[in-house]
């Protein structure tokens, strides 16, 4: 695996990743996330892949996954995070909440690269909900 980061202007990069895609890091917020704001992101993305590829082998009715990702950084410098907790909103018809703890913990602990990578030095916690969806 490859990756490039270019500096635009400013704060501001571009990453390219050995798959041709971009994404642009601004270190000042002002017109994309941070590198901190991505690690983050990134810890979430690939738990809710697992997440979702997990319940729907398991046949759940899903129509949504969300996971709202909360983190606390070092008061020094270096800024790590210190904790993070990825917090899932699955929505769906009858969606079993056993299924979607499975689901989250497998992630958790065997399937989700970033967050068990992260974990080693951070304090990482999962929780969940499940929600009904209404017809439209």
């Amino acid at each position: 695996m490859q990756a490039s980061v270019k500096w635009l202007d400013n704060q501001r990069f571009v990453g390219t990743s050995d798959s041709g895609h971009a994404v642009v890091m601004d270190g000042d917020k002002a017109t994309a996330a941070t590198p901190m704001e991505m690690v983050m992101m990134a810890a979430g993305s690939c738990a809710s892949v697992d997440v979702v590829s997990i319940l729907k082998k398991a046949r759940q009715q899903v129509t949504g996954v969300e996971v709202q990702l909360s983190g606390e950084r070092a008061d020094a410098v270096p800024a790590v995070f210190t904790k993070m907790n990825l917090h899932f909103v699955v929505t769906g018809f009858d969606v079993s909440d056993k299924h979607v703890e499975r689901a989250v913990n497998l992630s958790a602990d065997k399937y989700c690269s970033v967050s068990i990578m992260l974990g080693k030095s951070v304090d990482i916690s999962h929780s969940f909900e499940v929600r009904q969806a209404e017809f439209s």
